[in-house]
Parts: C-alpha cells; sequence; structure tokens
C-alpha cells in the first residue's frame, strides 16, 4: 500500500514538472517570438535611417551644384546652428537627449560639407593615384589612425596606412617621401597643446593640407569582464591618462603606467594574459584586439576631442591656391622683436582686417633664452586679398 502511494506520487510529481516545463517553453517562445519580431522593427528603422542619410547626402550635392554657378561660400554657419537648434528641439520633444542629437548631427553636418568640397576640388582637379601612403603615430587601433581613416575615407585614391613609433619618424617619412600624407595631433580639448609636434611642424619641410577634429572615447579594456576592483594596473598613452584622471584616481591600490601608445596598451594587456591589468583606448581597438569593455566614458570632460593636422611633402612649385568657397584656415608660425608691444602689433593686423584667430600657442625659440615664436591659425584662404594683405603686414613687424 505505501509503495502504490509512493509511485503515484512520483507519478503526479513527474506530471507536474512536464506540465511546468511545457509552461516555460511556451512562455519562452512567446517572448521569442516578441523579441524577433523587436528586433525585425529595428532592422526596417536601420534601413530608413541609412536611405535618409544617402537621400540627404544626394540633396547636399545639389546644392553645391547650384552654389558652383554663384560666388556663394560653401558653408553657412548661421544656417548650420539655426539646423542645430531646431533639430535638438525636435529631438527633445521625442525624448531624445540633446547632446546625443548634436553629436549624430555633426557627423551629418560634416559629411555634407566634405562632399561639397570634394566636388568643388574635382572640378578642376588632374588624375590622381590609385593609392596612396599615410603616416602615423602608434600602431592599427590608435586614436590617429582611426582619425586617418575617417579623414580619407571620402577619397577616390585608396589610402594605405602606416604606423610609426614616434611623430619624429612620422615627420622624417613624409620629408623623405616613403609617404604621401601624415596625420599629427596637435591639440585635445581636454589635455591642451601636443608641443612635440608643434616643434617638429616648425623644422620640417612640410605643408598643412587639411584637419580632422575626431571624437575620443575613452573606454576600459581588459581580458574578460571582471570587477573594477580586480584592476591593479591601468596602460595608456600619457595624454589618454591625463584625460582621464579623475576615473583613474577612484580606483583603488592601481597604477598608470605610460605607453607610447593606445593600441600598443591594448596589445599589451593581450599578450600578457593579466586579468589585473587593462588599458585605456577605444572601442574599436578592443574589437581589433579582443578585449573587453569594463567601462565606457572615461574622460574627465564629456565633450573630448582631438584635432589632427594634416601635412603633406612641401611641393617644389607654388601651391595652387584653394577654392575661395572652400571655408580655409591659415597656419603661420612667427617670431616678433624683443620688445614691448611686439606681439600686441602683429595681432592687431589681424584685427584691422577682420580675421578671426582660432589659435595661438607659443613655444620656446632656440638659441634665443626665454624668448618665444607663435603658432597662429586663423579662419581665411591665402588667396583672399583681405587675408593676404594681412600677411604681407605681419611680415613687416
Amino acid at each position: 500500500m505505501g509503495r502504490a502511494l509512493a509511485r503515484e506520487r512520483s507519478r503526479r510529481a513527474r506530471a507536474f514538472v512536464g506540465c511546468h516545463s511545457h509552461d516555460q517553453r511556451m512562455k519562452d517562445d512567446s517572448l521569442m517570438d516578441e523579441l524577433d519580431k523587436l528586433r525585425k522593427e529595428i532592422n526596417e528603422a536601420d534601413s530608413t535611417i541609412i536611405k535618409t542619410l544617402a537621400k540627404r547626402r544626394d540633396l547636399s550635392l545639389r546644392v553645391i551644384e547650384v552654389k558652383a554657378k554663384s560666388s556663394r561660400p560653401l558653408r553657412d554657419e548661421k544656417r548650420e546652428q539655426e539646423l542645430l537648434a531646431r533639430v535638438i528641439a525636435m529631438g527633445r520633444e521625442c525624448g531624445l537627449d540633446g547632446h546625443y542629437v548634436t553629436r549624430v548631427f555633426h557627423e551629418i553636418i560634416d559629411d555634407s560639407v566634405r562632399s561639397q568640397q570634394l566636388f568643388l576640388l574635382g572640378e578642376n582637379a588632374t588624375e590622381e593615384p590609385t593609392t596612396i601612403r599615410v603616416g602615423f603615430q602608434g600602431i592599427h587601433g590608435a586614436y590617429s589612425q582611426l582619425a586617418s581613416e575617417k579623414f580619407f575615407a571620402r577619397q577616390k585614391a585608396t589610402p594605405n596606412f602606416v604606423g610609426y613609433k614616434t611623430f619624429l619618424e612620422v615627420v622624417r617619412s613624409l620629408e623623405s617621401g616613403d609617404i604621401d600624407y601624415a596625420l599629427l595631433p596637435v591639440e585635445n580639448t581636454t589635455a591642451g597643446s601636443i608641443n612635440q609636434v608643434y616643434d617638429l611642424l616648425t623644422d620640417a619641410d612640410v605643408s598643412i593640407v587639411g584637419e580632422e577634429i575626431f571624437p575620443v572615447e575613452h573606454c576600459l579594456l581588459a581580458l574578460e569582464e571582471v570587477p573594477l576592483s580586480n584592476i591593479r594596473r591601468v596602460m595608456s598613452h600619457p595624454q589618454a591618462l591625463m584625460q582621464c584622471e579623475k576615473f583613474l584616481s577612484s580606483l583603488e591600490n592601481c597604477q598608470s603606467e605610460s605607453f607610447a601608445d593606445t593600441a600598443m596598451a591594448v596589445r599589451k594587456v593581450k599578450e600578457d594574459n593579466d586579468l589585473s591589468q587593462a588599458a585605456i583606448a577605444s572601442e574599436d581597438a578592443a574589437k581589433l584586439y579582443g578585449l573587453k569593455v569594463l567601462k565606457r566614458h572615461l574622460a574627465d570632460q564629456r565633450n573630448n576631442y582631438t584635432r589632427f593636422l594634416v601635412a603633406m611633402k612641401k611641393p617644389t612649385d607654388p601651391v595652387e591656391p584653394v577654392d575661395t568657397r572652400i571655408p580655409c584656415k591659415t597656419s603661420l608660425v612667427l617670431a616678433t622683436s624683443h620688445e614691448e608691444g611686439a606681439l600686441l602689433r602683429a595681432l592687431s593686423l589681424l584685427h584691422e582686417h577682420g580675421i578671426n584667430l582660432t589659435k595661438l600657442e607659443s613655444r620656446p625659440r632656440p638659441g634665443y633664452p626665454f624668448q618665444y615664436r607663435f603658432f597662429l591659425d586663423f579662419e581665411g584662404n591665402i588667396a583672399d586679398e583681405y587675408v593676404a594683405v594681412a600677411v604681407e603686414g605681419l611680415k613687416e613687424v
């Protein structure tokens, strides 16, 4: 009697478990169906975004075709500001963060301007090589290489990227003709100017032909998804460590170590196979070297950008003037006499000609103790008469 009751209870228990398992499977299947449906809707939304971006680029090119028939400037900054204000307001109505919308539309506007610039440059372009060699400091996965990819993405020629250990090697390779272009960082919105590059550019026989302002998204990368309390050593480029000082100070019993490049630090973490080590670098570098992202947005400042200069070997013939409809910067290095008001007189000349100064950097003048030479960037094209007159005036002072 007792055994029969036990068997009956066992049978009922198995039946209950089977019923419960069946219900769970039904629930799981229902959740998967809902997830598949949502993913399908996301794919459709992504497709709409891509098609809309392509349509917008096409409209931008039609705008420049109209502008090309007149002397109107390529860039309308007032309209850009009005556009950003409008889309930010629209985004907020839809529950989107203003910072997020701004970043997206900065990329869209940047793409539009690049497309229009390439159209104007292509009007009188000569036959270009099929490939170009682009040098940068670091290894693949470094921010310099990522910025290089972005700058040269729309070029007709296929870029081949070459990494070097130091900035000096990059510049020397450019001068010798081993590479066609070099991309060099000159300043960061958090850490400031990169003086070594400024000093190299002063003595190098190269020409600045462009710039790339690249958003820097620092991430903490490790072999596995371990707690932050496990990290005892963080490696990265000195500039990256400087940009993330607040975060690094929050890690207990953790040391920072400088590397020549962010991607080199990532590779070192990979090679050492040590779970107590981490690197500060980009998410792209994490994917390239197979590391996990422990934390994003490490920089002390939310808007963290690095400005890169694009340089090429100085041509023997005079440089062709850039189309005056394309917004330009002019970069100068100068020294003044060591007397009261000398720099003021030079800067006043720019002011008198309505020129907007965007960068002023001082560096020690070799051979002249406690005297300085100055690096200036200002908005303006040397082909514009008012800029040419101002530069001639600078030569006198």
